[in-house]
């Protein structure tokens, strides 16, 4: 079933979330009406490849085009019309930008999918979906709309005093200019009670400045309470989102906080300086100007300075072009990509405003290292970016990493690290001067691995992983020295999300109940197990050569480059222990088959099915198949032909009904070659005679061999028909 299909059966709950991906940069017509194209096009890596995001975008408008002159509907097909052409508008500058748009989409959909197969949301989920988070931010925008309105009516207020201060300068130089011989007319005298009512109703109105020291306050109150609260909690769901978790939203609503925020201190700043001209003109003794004034401009370029630095952030996170859904892993010699933005919409800056990256520069004391200099330039101009709302921005496309020097071995107390447990940081400096305030931005991304080959990713991903899991501290460089546990209710939870990101459908109940029986013993895989970095990443698990990660990003691999249709139309049980296999398939109808991921051998994949004795005793058997072995045949053509022999008989398929009971056509049929492969007739055998097989013969050799053995597929199961013929094929 496509994802579109799976996304409109979904409950209403679920399709409000949906309905949130998608507005003018992502119509969701075109999602209704090219479901089929969308899906079938690889658009995490078009957004990274500015040539293939341009020739998607062609081949998008050349299908929405056709779609136009297709359909029936007067009003679809003017729709139609006008989206083609917003789109022309709006990306045709910008490929990639579109690219990502919908990879960011397709991406989130199949979370939502995934979510909605679990019924409910992990603990990380939840904690990003906070209810109050609506009125918190509600409120936020109410607060910032009164601190501009008073900030307005204060404008007003201080060119209010202006005009009356210039009218007071007008008539008090006035009546400097009169005869001294008319001071003690009438007419003079009242003229001065004039000016004397002026100047008490000057002073009264220089008052202003306590309402402006009030609003100070309350930007303090608000940038503290409120304004960088949101910005730290926007930054903890990007780290989530770097690991696969909800699509990362709520930066255009922060800017829009921050640059009013700054706005109205700018606002004030100016009002400040007009006051400080008015008394040189007009000035007094017990004037609040020049007493409260000086003190009231230090907390206005204070708060400017501190609003500015915290809203210069990076938009997003380095990554490699070569693996989008990887952020935060580099590679020695390949190039990486990231973007930094600033909030606050600046007045305008009468120079351009550089942006430098470093790498390293705050490395944890005592710490010795590999050395490494990025190769291309390490220095861009912010752009005003029209996207943004006119924000500054500049994205870093081409940088590149080399390895300068080894050192030594990284040590801590507790002995060497690994280098993907290595941590490294990216840091961006810029100075710039505005209205007299001079300001250091500087920002750095979440902690980096460098890596030097690509057999080291798997690693580098976990690290990546279980750091931004368990910390939101942007420079524990040291973290992997004494690394926290993790409770498997949030393990859980990102690992479902791998498997949503990396192979489209995330994991159910049943199967993440396995995955935690497997990694902590049958009595201890509940969500409040606490699961050590050491357990998950770098010990074996007992009795195999790899570790539970490596299992695991094994199987992910696999599903990507061998069985993604079929797992995506939840044909794959995946993980199940074999004793579990055993009895699902003991009551079920002869040929009854599952699928189930091989917990021998990494990126494997069995088919066991269950046939029943002449006594009438069910018994199972398999065939498995690893990586090597599904790069020559597609696995849904291996289960259509698939063949054994029985007493001399044909060769025949023992594989009829997908568990619980599914024909096996009506569930693999979609996912069938038009034509039929050569016939399969190798014999069910288990993943360790498999693995024997192999250490001898050729895939040619043993078929070769298997092919001319009859096997009795109904002998007893304790006399092991199906090993003895392989013995004999070995010689033993």
């Amino acid at each position: 079933m496509s994802q579109w299909k799976q996304i409109q059966q979904l409950e209403i709950k679920y399709l409000e979330q949906v309905d949130y991906l998608y507005d003018d940069n992502f119509p969701m017509d075109i999602r209704q009406v090219l479901s089929s194209w969308i899906e079938s096009q690889d658009w995490d890596t078009a957004a990274n490849h500015e040539s293939m995001a341009t020739v998607l975008l062609n081949n998008l408008l050349s299908q929405l085009e056709r779609q136009c002159s297709q359909e029936q509907n007067f009003l679809q097909r003017h729709n139609l019309k006008i989206i083609n052409q917003q789109l022309q508008l709006k990306y045709k500058a910008s490929p990639l930008h579109m690219a990502g748009v919908i990879a960011t989409c397709l991406r989130e959909e199949r979370r939502i999918i995934s979510t909605a197969s679990i019924q409910e949301q992990g603990p990380l989920e939840k904690s990003m979906q906070n209810p109050v988070a609506f009125e918190r931010q509600k409120n936020l925008d109410n607060r910032v709309a009164v601190i501009r309105s008073r900030v307005q009516m204060m404008d007003q207020a201080v060119k209010h005093l202006e005009d009356m201060q210039d009218d007071f300068d007008f008539r008090y130089k006035t009546l400097q200019s009169r005869d001294p011989a008319d001071r003690n007319t009438d007419v003079m005298k009242q003229e001065v009670t004039r000016l004397q009512e002026m100047l008490n109703n000057l002073d009264f109105k220089r008052k202003v400045l306590s309402k402006m020291r009030d609003v100070i306050k309350e930007i303090d109150a608000l940038v503290v309470s409120q304004l960088n609260p949101e910005l730290m909690e926007w930054k903890r769901k990007q780290q989530i989102n770097c690991i696969g978790g909800p699509m990362l939203t709520g930066l255009e609503q922060l800017q829009n906080w921050f640059t009013l925020t700054a706005q109205s201190l700018f606002q004030m700043k100016r009002q400040l300086d007009k006051m400080g001209e008015l008394i040189l003109k007009v000035t007094y003794e017990s004037d609040p100007i020049p007493l409260q004034r000086p003190q009231m401009e230090e907390q206005v370029k204070y708060l400017l300075y501190h609003l500015i630095r915290s809203s210069f952030v990076v938009e997003k996170q380095p990554c490699m072009p070569t693996h989008p859904q990887k952020p935060l892993i580099i590679k020695t010699g390949v190039q990486f990509t990231t973007k930094v933005r600033l909030l606050v919409k600046l007045p305008e800056v009468d120079y351009q405003l550089k942006v430098k990256t470093i790498f390293d520069k705050d490395l944890p004391p005592g710490r010795v290292n590999r050395q490494f200099f990025i190769l291309t330039t390490n220095t861009k101009v912010m752009d005003v970016e029209e996207s943004s709302n006119g924000c500054l921005s500049v994205e870093f496309r081409h940088l590149t990493k080399k390895h300068f020097s080894k050192i030594c071995v990284l040590c801590w107390s507790q002995g060497p690290l690994s280098v993907t447990e290595e941590l490294h940081s990216l840091s961006f400096e810029a100075q710039f001067n505005i209205l007299g305030i001079n300001i250091d931005l500087e920002t750095c991304s979440f902690p980096l691995v460098v890596i030097s080959n690509v057999s080291q990713l798997p690693g580098g991903w976990a690290s990546v992983m279980w750091y931004n899991l368990l910390t939101d501290e942007p420079k524990n460089l040291g973290f992997f020295a004494n690394p926290p546990r993790a409770s498997w209710g949030q393990l859980s939870e990102v690992l479902s999300w791998q498997f949503s990101t990396f192979a489209g459908r995330g994991l159910n109940r049943e199967q993440l109940h396995m995955l935690g029986e497997k990694l902590l013993g049958h009595q201890a895989s509940h969500s409040e197990s606490q699961v050590s970095w050491s357990k998950f990443c770098k010990e074996n698990i007992p009795g195999k050569p790899f570790s539970f990660w490596m299992w695991l990003d094994s199987i992910l691999e696999l599903i990507k480059k061998h069985l993604l249709p079929i797992w995506n139309d939840n044909c794959i049980m995946g993980f199940v222990s074999k004793e579990t296999e055993r009895s699902l398939l003991k009551d079920r109808e002869p040929g009854t088959f599952l699928l189930r991921f091989s917990e021998s051998h990494l990126g494997g994949i069995t088919f066991t099915w269950v046939e029943q004795s002449e006594n009438g005793e069910a018994l199972t058997f398999a065939s498995p198949y690893t990586k090597s072995r599904l790069s020559a045949l597609p696995f849904a053509d291996i289960i259509r032909d698939y063949k054994v022999f029985a007493n001399g008989e044909a060769p025949e398929n023992p594989l009829k009904f997908l568990y619980p009971d599914i024909p096996k056509n009506e569930a693999f049929g979609r996912h069938y070659n038009s034509q039929q492969s050569k016939v399969q007739t190798i014999p069910p055998m288990s993943p360790g005679m498999f693995d024997m097989l192999t250490q001898h013969l050729s895939p040619l050799e043993i078929e070769t061999a298997v092919s001319t053995v009859n096997l009795n597929r109904h002998t007893a199961a304790s006399q092991d028909p199906y090993c003895r013929p392989i013995y004999q094929v070995l010689g033993q």
